[in-house]
Parts: structure tokens; C-alpha cells; sequence
């Protein structure tokens, strides 16, 4: 049975909410995404920081969990880490730490192309650019093209590969990058209860 690992990758946060303190607001996007990963079967869960913000990591992973330090804050990079002779990993996926109440099923759907598929993405809901995530059976494929998670669509990763089969695009979600995507939470919705509990608090 193939061993998979969903890592966090804590990157920078793009925008945030008129009337909370960004570190504030990163760390409860953080923890809500941590914590739903605490939940899911039958995969391990780590978090990924750069040197610099290691500080958010000890902030939100439970007891135990692996914490790897990159360069920098790229899929690429947390790749790297978990790629190489002594790999213990055979599937990594690499999510956004911005989407706090993006289901279990849909972070899942990422990792399930893979029994076919050398990659998979899962793009950003709702128009915007970017990537929710990405996964990729261990050895990385030379082909895959250095990914920003803020930019990088799917059809760029399909252009990059082989044959554009190559790369499964799975189910999507928004992520916390404006107004819009505020307003797209859904309060009924179980979970994200950092990130609720901090926007209760907002100055109206």
C-alpha cells in the first residue's frame, strides 16, 4: 500500500480583512487548514515553513507532527524535501494554508488521480488564479515546472507534461485571497473555527 502525505505548505498570506492584524489572520487560516488535516484517513499529515516562519508552525501543528523547513515557500521545494534516495513517501500532496473550511473530501480528491496519474491539481475555485493544491507520486517528474501556488493554473502544468493526460485536475475550492472569498464562507459549514472566531471579533 502506497504511504501519502498531505503537507501544509504555510506560505505567505495575500490579503487580509480590514480590521484584523495580519499575523492574527494567517495564524488562524493556518490552524483551521492544520486542523482539518488532523482529520483525514488513511494519509499522514505534515506542515511546511521557510526558516523564517517557523514561528507559525510551532503556533498550529499538534504534538508530533513533522515540520519541514524549506527555502522557500514553493511546491517544488517541498518536493525536494521529501523526494531523494532516502524518500519514505511514495504520494505527497502540497495544499494552501488559505482555505480554512475546504472539505476533507475535496483535499482527498487530490490524492486519488495518483494510482495513474504521475500528478494531480486541484485549481481555485471561482475564477482566480493559482492552484488549492498539487500532488505527485515520488520521484517528482523531471517535467513538472516550477509551481506558484498564487499564479500557476492547471493548463500550465498540463502544457508542461508529457501528454497533458499526465496531469489530473480534481475538484477545487476558493481560498481567502479577497472580499469575495470572505463572503463565500459559509457559517452553516462545520470546521474553521479559528478563522470564525476571528471574524466574530472584527470591527464591524
Amino acid at each position: 500500500m502506497s504511504r501519502r502525505v498531505v503537507v501544509a505548505l504555510l506560505g505567505p498570506v495575500t490579503w487580509t480583512p480590514p480590521g484584523i492584524e495580519p499575523a492574527r489572520w494567517r495564524t488562524a487560516l493556518a490552524e483551521d487548514v492544520v486542523d482539518l488535516l488532523a482529520t483525514l484517513n488513511e494519509v499522514e499529515t505534515a506542515v511546511a515553513v521557510t526558516a523564517q516562519d517557523r514561528w507559525l508552525a510551532d503556533a498550529v501543528v499538534w504534538p508530533g507532527t513533522p515540520v519541514y523547513e524549506v527555502p522557500e515557500p514553493t511546491p517544488n521545494a517541498v518536493f525536494a524535501a521529501l523526494d531523494g534516495p532516502a524518500a519514505v513517501y511514495d504520494q505527497v500532496a502540497v495544499v494552501v494554508a488559505d482555505a480554512p473550511d475546504v472539505p476533507g473530501l475535496t483535499l482527498g480528491k487530490l490524492l486519488r488521480p495518483l494510482t495513474t496519474r504521475p500528478v494531480a491539481v486541484a485549481p481555485v475555485e471561482g475564477g482566480g488564479t493559482g492552484l488549492l493544491g498539487v500532488a505527485a507520486r515520488l520521484p517528482v517528474p523531471a517535467w513538472l515546472p516550477a509551481l506558484d501556488l498564487d499564479r500557476t493554473g492547471p493548463a500550465e502544468v498540463r502544457r508542461a507534461a508529457p501528454s497533458p493526460g499526465d496531469v489530473a485536475v480534481t475538484a477545487g475550492w476558493h481560498r481567502m485571497r479577497g472580499p469575495a472569498d470572505l463572503a463565500a464562507l459559509d457559517p452553516a459549514v462545520e470546521g474553521w473555527e479559528a478563522t470564525r472566531a476571528l471574524l466574530s471579533g472584527r470591527p464591524a
